[in-house]
């Protein structure tokens, strides 16, 4: 088990006495959204039936530090099957110091380098061009403060613009469910946080259709951050699975596959050059295969 860390003012022990229970849910929901990943390759209305379905692999790893001492870890499943060309669901618990230069940029880790974080991370790539890919990922990490993180995203990747509209549609719906249950200014606030977020500058266009984004949420009530980080894996898995069977049993074609992978392009450039968790993680000694699991199996540029 880590050590506990030293409080700065009253938020972090809040945040300490969470971390059994938050490691626990992150494992629970890794859990439920596997079982929902395999059911629906079991599905016999998939447009490759004629597949078997894939299941997921595992692997563990552990987290090394520089002293030698236990730094933590996590599990990485990754599913490659007939529905999914590839879904990865990794959870991590971990515990270390900060690298002086990270430090600084890290909310109270200048005043004290240690630090603890959990969280999942979710990202589908369907191989039908019909079903969008999607991302989700939330966290809890313990510096001197305590803070909560993360969000959903959908990506279409097909060229057909009403069938994303409606799956966009009941993606936001869920999650503004989410948020209006903690506070109905938290969607307009991530959803834009989100908008902004997953662009990208240098190609001057979104990654997708969005979702919502949140970072260091520290209400002054850490309980409730926690029902609202809940919430938000809620509503990915009573969302993201039902858009899926609604688009996998449609065929598609070779046009369609190009218009994919180059849409695939535009993930790999955002994850590689842009995205927070895939900095922090390498910043911070995690699992390589684990950090890049979210990109896709085959990109193309065009």
């Amino acid at each position: 088990m880590p050590p506990a860390l030293p409080a700065a003012d009253a938020d972090p022990p809040a945040h300490e006495s969470l971390k059994p229970r938050v490691a626990a849910w992150f494992a629970a929901l890794r859990e439920r959204l596997c079982s929902a990943f395999e059911t629906i390759e079991e599905a016999p209305d998939s447009a490759l039936a004629e597949r078997p379905p894939g299941r997921f692999e595992r692997r563990v790893w552990q987290r090394p530090t520089e002293d030698g001492a236990p730094g933590g870890g996590g599990e990485m499943r990754v599913l490659r099957g007939r529905v999914f060309e590839k879904v990865g669901v990794n959870v991590s618990e971990v515990w270390g110091r900060f690298a002086p230069e990270f430090a600084a940029s890290i909310p109270g880790a200048a005043e004290d380098p240690r630090f603890w974080a959990a969280g999942i991370s979710i990202v589908a790539h369907p191989q039908s061009p019909r079903v969008p890919a999607a991302h989700c990922n939330t966290r809890m990490l313990v510096t001197t403060r305590g803070w909560f993180a993360g969000g959903a995203d959908l990506t279409p990747m097909g060229p057909e613009a009403a069938a994303a509209q409606e799956d966009a549609g009941d993606f936001h719906a869920a999650l503004r469910a989410a948020c209006d249950r903690a506070d109905p200014a938290f969607y307009p606030r991530f959803k834009e946080w989100c908008d902004r977020y997953f662009y990208l500058p240098h190609r001057g266009e979104p990654r997708g259709l969005g979702g919502i984004f949140y970072d260091t949420l520290a209400s002054g009530d850490a309980a409730a951050d926690f029902a609202f980080t809940r919430d938000v894996g809620e509503a990915f898995l009573a969302a993201y699975p039902a858009i899926v069977r609604r688009r996998m049993g449609a065929p598609w074609s070779a046009a369609e596959r190009e218009h994919q992978l180059v849409r695939r392009g535009r993930y790999v450039e955002f994850n590689l050059l842009y995205d927070r968790g895939t900095l922090f993680g390498l910043r911070t000694g995690g699992n390589t295969e684990a950090i890049l699991m979210s990109l896709p199996p085959e990109v193309r540029w065009p």
